[in-house]
């Protein structure tokens, strides 16, 4: 990517699950190396090879529960009795250092960082860079067939997905932006050309 000077930007991105958002987030951080990936802090147990600071900030309920009340948070919710949030100080640090932060967060979890967001002075730079986009399946039957052909889920659990699909897509008109991802490389290049529009690189 060209070396000028960027506007840092603050990018939050839903998408229903199937529609291939975290492809796409894995894309751009290959591409774009000025993009920091936002890591989400969490009260449930590491699984699996899951390192702190690198899938999550693996917190206690205690301290999770000081953040709450230091207003360290940006978002949070308890979901399954544990904690899941994104602290603002990291954010904050990247924007400083002239870099742009990504966010995958679910539809809930975007609207209250919306409504943080709004509060803020004009002058905070998470305002000043915020950007929010919602990632569109061509069509519900597109998308049943991408969860289907994953062949990870059994057909009660895509059912699941399809309906909370509907209900994501409902609300797509809250983001500032919507890229339908009907083939990947063209989805692709209309995520880059905003990104890039945005931030001042064009």
């Amino acid at each position: 990517m060209c070396a000028m000077k960027t506007k840092p930007l603050f990018i939050v991105m839903s998408a229903p699950s199937g529609c291939g958002k975290s492809t796409l987030i894995d894309m751009l951080l290959q591409e774009y190396h000025d993009i920091v990936y936002s890591i989400s802090c969490t009260t449930r147990a590491p699984r699996g090879e899951e390192e702190d600071g690198l899938d999550y900030h693996f917190k206690t309920k205690e301290r999770f529960e000081e953040l709450i009340r230091e207003n360290a948070f940006i978002e949070y919710a308890k979901v399954h009795d544990n904690y899941y949030g994104t602290l603002k100080a990291p954010i904050e640090e990247v924007l400083a250092e002239g870099n742009s932060m990504i966010l995958d967060i679910d539809v809930q979890g975007a609207a209250k960082v919306r409504d943080y967001v709004r509060a803020l002075p004009n002058n905070d730079p998470l305002k000043i860079g915020y950007v929010d986009i919602f990632i569109l399946p061509p069509d519900m039957d597109e998308l049943r067939r991408r969860l289907e052909g994953r062949g990870t889920d059994s057909q009660e659990v895509i059912e699941k997905r399809l309906a909370n699909a509907e209900g994501e897509i409902a609300r797509a008109d809250e983001y500032m932006f919507k890229v339908t991802n009907d083939d990947l490389g063209h989805a692709y290049k209309r995520l880059c050309d905003l990104i890039d529009a945005l931030s001042g690189r064009m």
